[in-house]
């Protein structure tokens, strides 16, 4: 289903909710949806931002790595640990290795900048991943990608949202998505922070 953001790099919770799935994943649009409904009541929901599935797709395409990460994936065998740990290590360098574009980079920092408004200078912050089929009638996802505690200033918020995205693709995602017979590329990931 097409949002009104569906081409925004960020999105506060404030502007998220559960229709919001498919571009920010689960864990954001409950946190928007949290944020709109609980704070107005007297319940302390900190808030934040989401970078978008569509950011994440922004960066694989801008960084033309996607033909690296199905070169990388070839002839990979699920049920041998040594070429999965070997072509998931690959993968996650190759996304690691990935330049953020630069209005990506801005909006990122930006956004971080209006949380240190909001909450003090080099506030942490948790940057954590939110897929966008982390819970589906048929898999769940949850719990596969990474989560990271207390980042806080500029250059460590863009270094734990590429390791964020590199998650996506842990070992034990890579083999869920090969045996639940969904394509590497049929999940994204949205970060939230």
């Amino acid at each position: 289903m097409a949002t009104s953001h569906d081409k925004e790099l960020i999105l506060w919770f404030d502007d998220i909710g559960i229709d919001d799935v498919p571009l920010v994943g689960g864990k954001n649009a409950s946190l928007g949806e949290m944020y709109q409904h609980l704070t107005s009541k007297g319940v302390a929901v900190p808030h934040g931002f989401a970078i978008t599935a569509y950011a994440y797709q922004y960066l694989m395409k801008a960084a033309g790595i996607e033909d690296a990460i199905i070169a990388a994936l070839d002839g990979l065998d699920t049920h041998d640990l040594h070429n999965l740990q070997a072509r998931g290590k690959k993968v996650r360098e190759i996304i690691r290795g990935a330049e953020f574009p630069q209005d990506l980079k801005d909006a990122i920092i930006n956004a971080y900048k209006v949380m240190e408004g909001e909450y003090g200078k080099d506030v942490d912050v948790a940057v954590r991943s939110s897929a966008t089929a982390e819970d589906l009638p048929d898999a769940s996802f949850a719990g596969q990608q990474e989560t990271y505690l207390n980042v806080r200033g500029y250059d460590a918020i863009l270094d734990y949202c590429s390791q964020c995205f590199a998650s996506l693709f842990t070992d034990r995602a890579i083999s869920y998505r090969h045996d639940k017979d969904f394509g590497q590329f049929d999940v994204y990931l949205s970060i939230v922070v």
